[in-house]
Protein backbone atom coordinates (compact mmCIF):
# COMPACT_ATOMS: atom_id res chain seq x y z
CA UNK A 1 0.00 0.00 0.00
CA UNK A 2 1.08 3.28 -1.10
CA UNK A 3 -1.33 5.52 -0.25
CA UNK A 4 -3.78 5.42 2.48
CA UNK A 5 -7.87 5.67 1.78
CA UNK A 6 -9.76 8.01 4.11
CA UNK A 7 -12.93 8.38 4.56
CA UNK A 8 -14.35 11.66 6.71
CA UNK A 9 -16.86 11.42 9.28
CA UNK A 10 -18.91 15.08 9.18
CA UNK A 11 -18.17 18.12 6.63
CA UNK A 12 -19.16 20.87 8.57
CA UNK A 13 -16.95 23.80 9.03
CA UNK A 14 -13.93 21.55 9.83
CA UNK A 15 -14.94 18.60 7.95
CA UNK A 16 -15.52 20.70 4.69
CA UNK A 17 -12.37 22.39 4.69
CA UNK A 18 -10.21 18.99 5.71
CA UNK A 19 -12.02 17.47 2.47
CA UNK A 20 -11.25 20.50 0.12
CA UNK A 21 -7.69 20.29 0.95
CA UNK A 22 -7.56 16.44 0.99
CA UNK A 23 -8.75 16.63 -2.56
CA UNK A 24 -6.36 19.22 -3.93
CA UNK A 25 -3.66 16.65 -3.02
CA UNK A 26 -2.18 18.74 0.19
CA UNK A 27 -1.29 14.85 1.88
CA UNK A 28 -0.28 12.61 -1.30
CA UNK A 29 -0.32 9.82 0.82
CA UNK A 30 -4.17 10.04 1.66
CA UNK A 31 -6.88 9.75 -1.20
CA UNK A 32 -10.02 11.08 -0.09
CA UNK A 33 -12.67 8.09 -1.19
CA UNK A 34 -15.10 9.04 0.89
CA UNK A 35 -17.33 11.43 3.68
CA UNK A 36 -20.86 11.23 5.33
CA UNK A 37 -23.20 13.69 6.84
CA UNK A 38 -26.62 13.43 8.08
CA UNK A 39 -27.07 16.88 6.33
CA UNK A 40 -28.34 16.82 2.45
CA UNK A 41 -27.04 20.56 2.00
CA UNK A 42 -23.35 19.43 2.78
CA UNK A 43 -23.80 16.02 1.04
CA UNK A 44 -24.91 18.25 -1.81
CA UNK A 45 -21.96 20.42 -1.24
CA UNK A 46 -19.67 17.65 -1.61
CA UNK A 47 -21.28 16.32 -4.89
CA UNK A 48 -20.46 20.40 -6.17
CA UNK A 49 -17.14 20.41 -4.68
CA UNK A 50 -14.86 16.99 -4.21
CA UNK A 51 -12.82 14.78 -6.66
CA UNK A 52 -15.56 12.74 -9.05
CA UNK A 53 -15.53 9.41 -7.57
CA UNK A 54 -15.77 10.39 -4.20
CA UNK A 55 -18.09 8.44 -2.16
CA UNK A 56 -21.05 10.23 -0.42
CA UNK A 57 -22.64 8.46 2.65
CA UNK A 58 -25.59 9.70 4.83
CA UNK A 59 -23.90 8.27 8.17
CA UNK A 60 -20.61 7.51 9.48
CA UNK A 61 -21.79 4.30 10.25
CA UNK A 62 -22.87 3.40 6.81
CA UNK A 63 -19.38 5.13 5.73
CA UNK A 64 -17.69 2.37 8.19
CA UNK A 65 -19.29 -0.26 7.06
CA UNK A 66 -18.80 0.51 3.41
CA UNK A 67 -15.64 -1.30 3.69
CA UNK A 68 -14.28 1.15 1.42
CA UNK A 69 -11.58 2.93 3.39
CA UNK A 70 -8.52 2.27 5.36
CA UNK A 71 -9.13 5.14 8.01
CA UNK A 72 -11.35 7.85 9.03
CA UNK A 73 -11.07 11.23 9.89
CA UNK A 74 -13.55 11.90 12.29
CA UNK A 75 -15.75 15.14 12.42
CA UNK A 76 -18.52 15.67 14.21
CA UNK A 77 -20.41 16.57 17.27
CA UNK A 78 -18.18 15.65 20.32
CA UNK A 79 -20.54 13.20 21.89
CA UNK A 80 -20.07 10.47 18.72
CA UNK A 81 -16.29 10.98 18.70
CA UNK A 82 -15.95 8.49 20.71
CA UNK A 83 -18.41 5.81 19.50
CA UNK A 84 -17.34 6.52 15.93
CA UNK A 85 -14.03 5.84 16.73
CA UNK A 86 -14.81 2.26 18.66
CA UNK A 87 -16.67 1.35 15.61
CA UNK A 88 -14.10 2.14 13.34
CA UNK A 89 -11.00 0.11 15.34
CA UNK A 90 -13.59 -2.29 15.68
CA UNK A 91 -13.90 -2.51 11.60
CA UNK A 92 -9.77 -2.28 11.46
CA UNK A 93 -9.95 1.23 10.29
CA UNK A 94 -7.65 3.64 11.79
CA UNK A 95 -8.29 7.29 12.79
CA UNK A 96 -8.10 10.54 13.05
CA UNK A 97 -10.27 12.51 15.59
CA UNK A 98 -10.95 16.12 15.66
CA UNK A 99 -10.68 17.75 19.10
CA UNK A 100 -11.89 17.07 21.76
CA UNK A 101 -11.42 13.24 21.54
CA UNK A 102 -14.34 13.04 23.89
CA UNK A 103 -16.35 14.87 26.52
CA UNK A 104 -15.05 12.99 29.32
CA UNK A 105 -11.99 11.11 30.32
CA UNK A 106 -13.95 8.02 30.50
CA UNK A 107 -14.56 7.88 26.77
CA UNK A 108 -11.43 8.49 25.52
CA UNK A 109 -9.44 5.71 27.85
CA UNK A 110 -12.38 3.40 26.34
CA UNK A 111 -11.46 4.46 22.98
CA UNK A 112 -7.85 4.15 23.53
CA UNK A 113 -8.52 0.84 24.38
CA UNK A 114 -10.21 -0.08 21.62
CA UNK A 115 -7.46 0.97 19.17
CA UNK A 116 -4.37 -0.97 21.33
CA UNK A 117 -7.01 -4.10 21.06
CA UNK A 118 -7.35 -4.10 17.16
CA UNK A 119 -3.68 -2.89 16.81
CA UNK A 120 -4.53 0.30 14.74
CA UNK A 121 -3.20 4.02 14.21
CA UNK A 122 -4.96 6.58 16.18
CA UNK A 123 -4.12 10.23 16.43
CA UNK A 124 -5.51 13.10 17.59
CA UNK A 125 -5.94 16.43 15.46
CA UNK A 126 -3.68 18.76 17.50
CA UNK A 127 -2.67 20.73 15.09
CA UNK A 128 -1.12 23.15 17.34
CA UNK A 129 1.71 20.83 18.42
CA UNK A 130 3.37 21.99 14.42
CA UNK A 131 3.35 25.17 15.24
CA UNK A 132 7.35 26.14 14.86
CA UNK A 133 6.47 28.73 18.15
CA UNK A 134 5.21 26.09 20.24
CA UNK A 135 7.85 23.54 18.98
CA UNK A 136 10.47 25.83 20.06
CA UNK A 137 8.88 26.45 23.58
CA UNK A 138 8.56 22.60 24.30
CA UNK A 139 12.33 22.10 23.13
CA UNK A 140 13.61 24.83 25.29
CA UNK A 141 11.74 24.07 28.80
CA UNK A 142 12.32 20.00 28.14
CA UNK A 143 16.10 20.77 27.51
CA UNK A 144 16.69 21.58 30.86
CA UNK A 145 18.92 23.97 30.02
CA UNK A 146 16.90 26.95 31.74
CA UNK A 147 15.90 25.39 34.63
CA UNK A 148 12.21 24.75 36.49
CA UNK A 149 9.66 26.24 35.29
CA UNK A 150 8.37 29.17 38.50
CA UNK A 151 5.30 30.76 36.69
CA UNK A 152 3.15 29.69 33.72
CA UNK A 153 0.24 32.83 32.60
CA UNK A 154 -1.58 32.07 29.38
CA UNK A 155 -4.55 34.45 28.39
CA UNK A 156 -6.48 33.68 25.13
CA UNK A 157 -9.34 35.53 24.44
CA UNK A 158 -9.09 36.48 20.59
CA UNK A 159 -11.95 33.04 20.24
CA UNK A 160 -14.42 35.64 19.55
CA UNK A 161 -17.79 34.18 18.37
CA UNK A 162 -21.06 35.85 17.79
CA UNK A 163 -24.62 34.95 18.61
CA UNK A 164 -24.85 33.79 14.93
CA UNK A 165 -22.37 31.18 15.33
CA UNK A 166 -23.39 29.55 18.37
CA UNK A 167 -26.91 29.91 16.31
CA UNK A 168 -25.58 27.90 13.54
CA UNK A 169 -26.10 24.12 14.96
CA UNK A 170 -28.58 22.47 17.51
CA UNK A 171 -25.84 21.21 19.02
CA UNK A 172 -23.68 23.84 19.83
CA UNK A 173 -23.64 25.44 23.25
CA UNK A 174 -25.82 23.27 25.07
CA UNK A 175 -24.78 20.74 27.71
CA UNK A 176 -26.10 17.57 25.94
CA UNK A 177 -24.89 18.75 21.98
CA UNK A 178 -21.79 19.75 22.67
CA UNK A 179 -20.70 18.81 26.53
CA UNK A 180 -19.66 22.23 27.10
CA UNK A 181 -18.05 25.96 25.65
CA UNK A 182 -14.86 27.58 25.10
CA UNK A 183 -13.42 25.14 26.96
CA UNK A 184 -14.76 21.93 25.26
CA UNK A 185 -14.74 23.63 21.36
CA UNK A 186 -12.04 26.56 21.36
CA UNK A 187 -9.30 25.73 23.64
CA UNK A 188 -8.73 21.93 23.38
CA UNK A 189 -5.51 23.21 21.60
CA UNK A 190 -4.46 25.56 23.66
CA UNK A 191 -4.89 22.77 26.96
CA UNK A 192 -3.10 20.50 25.01
CA UNK A 193 -0.38 22.29 24.77
CA UNK A 194 -0.01 23.63 28.05
CA UNK A 195 0.02 20.35 29.49
CA UNK A 196 2.22 19.31 26.61
CA UNK A 197 4.74 22.00 26.94
CA UNK A 198 4.53 22.65 31.00
CA UNK A 199 2.71 19.18 32.47
CA UNK A 200 -0.33 18.66 34.20
CA UNK A 201 -1.09 20.62 36.70
CA UNK A 202 -1.80 18.62 40.12
CA UNK A 203 -4.49 20.87 41.76
CA UNK A 204 -6.81 23.28 39.71
CA UNK A 205 -9.25 26.30 40.78
CA UNK A 206 -11.74 27.57 38.36
CA UNK A 207 -14.75 30.15 37.29
CA UNK A 208 -16.64 29.13 34.60
CA UNK A 209 -18.92 31.85 33.62
CA UNK A 210 -22.25 30.87 31.80
CA UNK A 211 -23.83 32.56 29.24
CA UNK A 212 -21.66 35.67 30.27
CA UNK A 213 -21.75 37.34 26.85
CA UNK A 214 -23.95 34.90 24.69
CA UNK A 215 -27.62 33.61 25.20
CA UNK A 216 -26.13 29.97 25.86
CA UNK A 217 -26.24 27.35 28.20
CA UNK A 218 -22.45 27.11 28.67
CA UNK A 219 -19.53 28.72 29.41
CA UNK A 220 -17.68 31.65 27.52
CA UNK A 221 -15.59 33.21 29.65
CA UNK A 222 -13.09 31.29 32.36
CA UNK A 223 -10.47 32.12 34.77
CA UNK A 224 -8.51 29.01 36.40
CA UNK A 225 -5.54 29.06 38.91
CA UNK A 226 -3.48 25.88 38.88
CA UNK A 227 -0.71 24.34 41.16
CA UNK A 228 2.17 22.00 39.77
CA UNK A 229 3.79 19.16 41.20
CA UNK A 230 7.44 21.35 41.83
CA UNK A 231 5.15 24.10 43.61
CA UNK A 232 5.13 26.32 40.17
CA UNK A 233 1.63 27.97 39.27
CA UNK A 234 -0.60 29.05 36.75
CA UNK A 235 -2.99 31.03 35.44
CA UNK A 236 -5.28 30.69 32.54
CA UNK A 237 -8.09 32.82 30.88
CA UNK A 238 -10.13 32.73 27.89
CA UNK A 239 -13.41 33.74 26.67
CA UNK A 240 -15.57 34.16 23.32
CA UNK A 241 -16.50 37.40 24.04
CA UNK A 242 -13.30 40.02 23.96
CA UNK A 243 -12.95 42.18 21.01
CA UNK A 244 -10.16 42.71 20.83
CA UNK A 245 -8.81 39.79 22.35
CA UNK A 246 -5.43 38.75 23.15
CA UNK A 247 -3.38 35.28 23.14
CA UNK A 248 -0.12 35.87 25.41
CA UNK A 249 1.51 33.39 26.66
CA UNK A 250 4.37 33.89 29.70
CA UNK A 251 6.18 30.93 30.71
CA UNK A 252 9.07 31.72 33.81
CA UNK A 253 11.95 29.52 34.14
CA UNK A 254 14.58 29.64 36.34
CA UNK A 255 17.07 31.17 34.03
CA UNK A 256 14.54 33.70 32.52
CA UNK A 257 10.93 34.41 30.83
CA UNK A 258 10.01 32.96 27.68
CA UNK A 259 6.49 35.38 25.71
CA UNK A 260 5.04 33.83 22.82
CA UNK A 261 2.90 37.08 21.07
CA UNK A 262 1.64 38.38 18.18
CA UNK A 263 2.92 35.15 15.96
CA UNK A 264 6.67 36.26 17.93
CA UNK A 265 8.48 34.30 20.64
CA UNK A 266 10.68 36.04 22.78
CA UNK A 267 13.12 35.03 25.41
CA UNK A 268 14.99 37.22 28.51
CA UNK A 269 17.83 35.18 29.42
CA UNK A 270 18.99 35.61 32.56
CA UNK A 271 23.05 35.53 33.23
CA UNK A 272 22.53 33.51 36.31
CA UNK A 273 19.76 31.51 38.00
CA UNK A 274 17.28 33.32 39.70
CA UNK A 275 17.17 31.00 42.89
CA UNK A 276 20.64 31.09 43.19
CA UNK A 277 20.97 34.66 42.38
CA UNK A 278 17.98 35.23 44.81
CA UNK A 279 20.20 33.21 48.22
CA UNK A 280 23.52 34.64 46.38
CA UNK A 281 23.81 38.23 46.39
CA UNK A 282 24.10 40.53 48.96
CA UNK A 283 22.32 43.39 46.99
CA UNK A 284 18.42 43.41 48.36
CA UNK A 285 16.45 45.33 45.41
CA UNK A 286 18.66 44.82 41.98
CA UNK A 287 17.19 42.28 39.91
CA UNK A 288 19.58 39.57 38.08
CA UNK A 289 21.07 40.59 34.44
CA UNK A 290 20.11 39.45 31.79
CA UNK A 291 19.23 40.16 28.24
CA UNK A 292 16.08 39.58 25.35
CA UNK A 293 16.65 37.47 22.33
CA UNK A 294 14.67 35.39 19.66
CA UNK A 295 15.09 32.24 19.86
CA UNK A 296 16.28 30.58 16.54
CA UNK A 297 12.88 28.59 14.68
CA UNK A 298 12.80 26.85 11.70
CA UNK A 299 9.97 28.50 9.95
CA UNK A 300 8.16 25.35 9.44
CA UNK A 301 4.14 25.43 10.37
CA UNK A 302 2.28 22.67 8.76
CA UNK A 303 -0.76 22.36 11.31
CA UNK A 304 -3.44 20.46 9.98
CA UNK A 305 -1.76 18.60 6.79
CA UNK A 306 1.41 18.04 8.64
CA UNK A 307 -0.38 16.35 11.06
CA UNK A 308 -2.21 14.48 8.49
CA UNK A 309 1.12 13.61 6.78
CA UNK A 310 2.42 11.80 9.48
CA UNK A 311 -0.85 10.63 10.24
CA UNK A 312 0.29 8.50 6.58
CA UNK A 313 3.46 8.11 7.58
CA UNK A 314 2.36 6.00 10.74
CA UNK A 315 -0.07 4.15 8.98
CA UNK A 316 1.98 3.19 5.91
CA UNK A 317 5.68 3.28 7.64
CA UNK A 318 5.54 3.36 11.51
CA UNK A 319 6.94 7.10 11.61
CA UNK A 320 5.48 9.09 14.90
CA UNK A 321 2.68 10.64 14.77
CA UNK A 322 2.27 14.87 15.87
CA UNK A 323 0.26 13.32 18.80
CA UNK A 324 -1.26 9.94 19.65
CA UNK A 325 -4.89 8.89 21.02
CA UNK A 326 -3.55 8.89 24.64
CA UNK A 327 -2.99 12.65 24.35
CA UNK A 328 -6.71 13.45 24.24
CA UNK A 329 -7.08 12.36 27.48
CA UNK A 330 -4.41 14.75 29.17
CA UNK A 331 -5.72 18.37 27.64
CA UNK A 332 -9.49 16.68 28.09
CA UNK A 333 -8.44 15.58 32.10
CA UNK A 334 -7.63 19.65 32.28
CA UNK A 335 -10.54 21.03 31.09
CA UNK A 336 -13.06 18.48 33.35
CA UNK A 337 -10.96 19.59 36.10
CA UNK A 338 -11.81 23.41 35.44
CA UNK A 339 -15.09 22.38 34.98
CA UNK A 340 -15.87 20.03 38.60
CA UNK A 341 -14.01 23.26 40.01
CA UNK A 342 -16.62 25.37 39.03
CA UNK A 343 -19.48 23.42 39.53
CA UNK A 344 -18.30 22.19 43.24
CA UNK A 345 -16.83 25.82 44.05
CA UNK A 346 -13.84 24.33 45.00
CA UNK A 347 -10.59 23.12 44.30
CA UNK A 348 -9.97 19.83 42.93
CA UNK A 349 -7.01 17.59 42.19
CA UNK A 350 -5.88 15.75 39.27
CA UNK A 351 -6.53 12.88 38.51
CA UNK A 352 -10.16 13.80 39.08
CA UNK A 353 -12.98 11.77 40.38
CA UNK A 354 -14.38 10.36 36.80
CA UNK A 355 -17.75 8.97 38.20
CA UNK A 356 -18.64 12.62 40.09
CA UNK A 357 -17.52 14.53 36.91
CA UNK A 358 -19.88 12.22 34.86
CA UNK A 359 -22.53 12.59 37.01
CA UNK A 360 -22.34 16.54 37.72
CA UNK A 361 -22.36 16.53 33.82
CA UNK A 362 -25.53 14.29 33.45
CA UNK A 363 -27.37 16.45 35.94
CA UNK A 364 -26.83 19.58 33.32
CA UNK A 365 -27.41 17.41 30.22
CA UNK A 366 -30.41 16.35 31.70
CA UNK A 367 -31.31 20.15 32.32
CA UNK A 368 -30.10 20.92 28.45
CA UNK A 369 -33.13 22.71 26.18
CA UNK A 370 -33.36 22.02 23.06
CA UNK A 371 -32.61 25.03 20.39
CA UNK A 372 -36.07 26.37 19.05
CA UNK A 373 -34.34 28.62 16.19
CA UNK A 374 -31.22 27.93 14.71
CA UNK A 375 -29.29 29.21 11.61
CA UNK A 376 -28.45 26.02 10.00
CA UNK A 377 -24.81 27.53 8.72
CA UNK A 378 -20.99 26.21 7.30
CA UNK A 379 -19.11 29.05 7.82
CA UNK A 380 -16.72 29.90 5.51
CA UNK A 381 -12.62 28.71 6.18
CA UNK A 382 -10.80 30.04 3.73
CA UNK A 383 -7.84 31.91 5.90
CA UNK A 384 -8.16 29.76 8.45
CA UNK A 385 -7.49 26.01 7.96
CA UNK A 386 -4.14 25.99 8.49
CA UNK A 387 -3.43 28.95 10.42
CA UNK A 388 -3.66 27.27 13.66
CA UNK A 389 -7.19 28.85 14.53
CA UNK A 390 -10.36 26.33 15.31
CA UNK A 391 -13.58 26.46 13.59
Amino acid sequence: MNKVRIGIIGIGNMGSAHAASLGDGNVPELELVAVADLRESRRQWAKENLPTGTQIFLSGDELIESGCCDAVLIAVPHYDHPRLAIKSFQKGLHVMCEKPAGVYTRQVKEMNEAADQADVVFGMMFNQRTNQLYRKMYEMIHSGTYGAIKRVNWIITDWYRTQAYYNSGGWRATWDGEGGGVLTNQCPHNLDLLQWICGMPVKVRAFCHVGKWHDIEVEDDVTAYMEFENGSTGVFVTSTGDAPGSNRLEITLEMGKLVCENDTLRFFQLDHNEREYCFGTTEGFQQPTGHWVEPELDGENPQHNGVLRAFAACILRGEPLVADGKEGIRGLELSNACYLSSWLDETVSLPIDEDLYLEELNKRRAASKEKKVTVETTFSTEGTYGSGKSL
